[in-house]
């Protein structure tokens, strides 16, 4: 996952977070007296999984106001690795208040799974360090136990952006991560079944993982199936700023006509995965709740296809109150991506709606994978979306 600000816009974590050392600090309950939503959870044996991202605190969106009735897991968005290859507090700030409030939103809905989210798009520069001898995995391991216990989670969720190439340039990496990433997952999952065994529960152990060729080849994905309960394909930012043309953010599946650049689909994507050995049964399906406008583009082909002078990514519920309430833009929706995108003759935006969102579940639900995973829920605080996919998951 890239970081997002509190509005959905790419960001560096480093310009949203106050980054400090913390000292080892004990749950206490939440000071406000938000109450969480009621109502029974969802049991229908798929797992519907939502990042809760750290900073979502700083624009009043608290873990209590996220619905537990929608929702099997959640993923808290992220702890990073310090300099000793121990995993440590993200942010100071909101992570101990946030902490508390997950633990209060548990109290009313027990079954309810909180998983620590380590690394992301701008933490992930010391895990090839961590991973790369059995003595720097232990430590990491340990420390990831230690981390899970102190604050109550559930499980932990590797988010390694990524192992032997990509992520920022800054990031440790060797062309041993391939291994080393298996390594790394086998000594958590030996860890969290030790311990489990020791409280006389289940620890959940997952990862997030690309959605590129050369994620697939600089990984172990039959042997990570082996060592983790799931694995989320981040079958999100399929396309975005990054390209040459405006393109669907999240397609599900491969459009058939021409294109000036790579085409590839949430189908392609998890067909890839399962031909490389990850079993669908622990495939569990990213889906964003938010979108990319691409300004400056032309006219040809209702804006899709064409180069553009700036891009930016937008939360679900601004699209809705910024861009579908302008009646300057046109919805268009394509029949084979099965994806929607509005256009007012020179903005262009890629975005997925509840019909695309219950495409996705029922993609899901046909194709026999685990569940589906949001990123992430303050994007849609109405709940619109997530209700979609819960809707059409049953």
């Amino acid at each position: 996952m890239k970081a997002k600000d509190a509005s959905g816009n790419i960001s560096s974590q480093s310009n949203i977070l106050t980054v400090k050392t913390a000292s080892p600090a004990v749950i206490t309950p939440p000071t406000d007296t938000t109450t969480p939503p009621t109502g029974t959870p969802i049991t229908n044996g798929k797992i519907v999984s939502g990042y809760y991202a750290s900073w979502a605190a700083y624009s009043g969106f608290t873990p209590l106001n996220i619905d537990a009735t929608q929702l099997t897991n959640i993923h808290y968005a992220f702890a990073k690795i310090g300099d000793d290859l121990k995993i440590a507090i993200g942010d100071p700030d909101v992570d101990i208040n946030n902490f508390a409030k997950l633990n209060e939103l548990k109290k009313s809905y027990p079954n309810l799974k909180i998983i620590i989210s380590v690394g992301g798009w701008e933490w992930s520069g010391k895990f090839s360090d961590a991973a790369l001898t059995d003595s720097s995995r232990i430590v990491f391991a340990d420390s990831a136990i230690a981390f899970m216990k102190q604050y109550n989670f559930d499980g932990i969720d590797i988010d390694w952006e990524y192992p032997v190439s990509g992520g920022l340039s800054t990031n440790a990496r060797r062309p041993e991560d391939k291994t080393n990433f298996t390594l790394l997952m086998k000594k958590l999952r030996e860890k969290l079944d030790a311990q489990g065994t020791a409280d006389a529960r289940k620890y959940y152990l997952s990862f997030a993982g690309g959605a590129s060729n050369s994620y697939i080849s600089n990984t172990e994905l039959n042997l990570l199936a082996g060592c983790v309960d799931y694995a989320v394909i981040m079958t999100y930012d399929i396309h975005g700023p990054w390209d040459t043309y405006s393109d669907f953010n999240s397609p599900l599946y491969t459009p058939s006509e021409p294109s000036p650049q790579y085409k590839v689909s949430i189908d392609s994507v998890v067909k890839a995965w399962i031909s490389a050995g990850f079993p669908a049964s622990k495939a569990v399906l990213g889906v964003p709740f938010y979108g990319y406008l691409y300004t400056g583009v032309a006219s040809a082909n209702n804006g899709l296809y064409s180069t553009f002078t700036g891009a930016s990514s937008v939360p679900y519920d601004k699209i809705v109150s910024t861009y579908l309430s302008n009646p300057a833009f046109v919805k268009f929706r394509h029949s084979e991506a099965q994806i929607p995108w509005l256009f007012n003759g020179s903005s262009f935006i890629s975005y997925d709606d509840p019909e695309s969102i219950a495409a996705k579940a029922n993609y899901v639900k046909i194709n026999n994978l685990a569940g589906v995973s949001v990123w992430e829920l303050s994007q849609n605080k109405t709940g619109t979306l997530l209700k979609a996919l819960t809707d059409n998951l049953k």
